[in-house]
């Protein structure tokens, strides 16, 4: 670590307490900026671009089911605008079924713990599940509906890059929807195994994916499919990496590399089982582990964590448009 990386990180844990925004914070207090940190991605060619490892490259966030708070619901437009406010983020969206063959944004199978309805998202129409309202993670109903696929893919454009997981969506149909928005640059789609991967890369060779690569082992198998590497960003792990040679390996290879931390230290700070000092550093962990990108779910949090990391001069700048006056 040089010198500099050092004291940006003194400088941030010493301003933490009061440039963090702590999770059980009003909607009201975490709103204070209008204009949203932009990933300014125009062509499929760009997305590939950004992505490719640099050893400038610049550290940042995808945050979990769009960065769920108190006021803000996982899964919706408004908590999405809320995260951008705050720092440059993917938003990871979890896509599921409508009884007549819609698609909406819930993680869960069941309407009972995100919005004020119960029992299969499955089994309701979208018109009749357009009519809930979400809750935010307290179990807090909102005043926010449940957003459609078609709804997310628009909402992306001029913003930030979506993550697209599986859920009940395959992979196809994921491709279909990203196909119709003219989306190729403003959205991903999780390959959860190689034959999905291939799958992907023969319908639309400009969508690019996010392939689960935890170890070596998986690395040669995933370069024996034959898919470039350029359409991928590798997912190695939500915990310490089993193979710690995995982020060089993966970097040489051209990709960019990302861990989670909602399994392990976001849980942690939000159980109160560490400080806001220890927050920070884990983040800063995580990026000096080999990481590019933190999947959070305190992508606030996570954003701020991992600013003070930024080199003063990249050639992925370019790509991160600060927020206008």
């Amino acid at each position: 670590m040089n010198g500099q990386m050092r004291l940006n990180r003194r400088q941030l844990l010493a301003g933490a307490g009061s440039a963090l925004l702590c999770p059980h914070a009003s909607a009201a207090a975490q709103s204070d900026s209008s204009k949203p940190h932009t990933i300014d991605v125009r062509t499929p060619q760009d997305l590939k671009d950004f992505f490719h490892y640099t050893k400038d490259r610049i550290a940042f966030i995808s945050s979990h089911r769009g960065g769920p708070r108190k006021g803000f619901p996982e899964n919706c437009l408004a908590t999405f605008d809320n995260t951008l406010r705050h720092t440059y983020s993917l938003i990871e969206i979890d896509p599921h079924y409508t009884k007549d063959g819609a698609i909406v944004l819930m993680h869960d199978p069941t309407l009972d713990r995100t919005s004020a309805g119960h029992g299969q998202t499955s089994d309701y129409t979208l018109e009749e599940l357009k009519k809930l309202k979400l809750k935010d993670p307290y179990g807090n109903v909102t005043g926010e509906s449940i957003p459609t696929l078609d709804e997310a893919l628009e909402w992306a454009k001029g913003k930030t890059i979506l993550i697209l997981d599986q859920k009940n969506v395959p992979i196809e149909m994921r491709i279909k929807k990203i196909e119709e928005h003219y989306a190729e640059a403003h959205a991903i789609v999780m390959a959860y195994s190689f034959a999905d991967a291939e799958k992907s890369y023969r319908l639309n060779p400009n969508v690019m994916m996010e392939v689960f690569i935890p170890t070596g082992k998986e690395a040669a198998q995933f370069d024996a499919t034959g898919v470039p590497w350029s359409s991928i960003v590798a997912f190695v792990t939500h915990l310490e990496p089993k193979d710690s040679g995995i982020f060089k390996m993966v970097h040489e290879k051209g990709a960019m590399c990302i861990r989670g931390s909602s399994r392990n230290i976001d849980k942690e700070y939000t159980t109160g089982k560490i400080d806001r000092a220890e927050l920070m550093n884990g983040y800063h962990r995580i990026i000096e582990s080999g990481a590019d990108i933190v999947e959070a779910d305190l992508g606030i949090e996570a954003g701020e964590g991992v600013r003070a990391l930024r080199p003063a001069n990249s050639s992925k700048q370019k790509y991160f448009r600060l927020p206008r006056a």
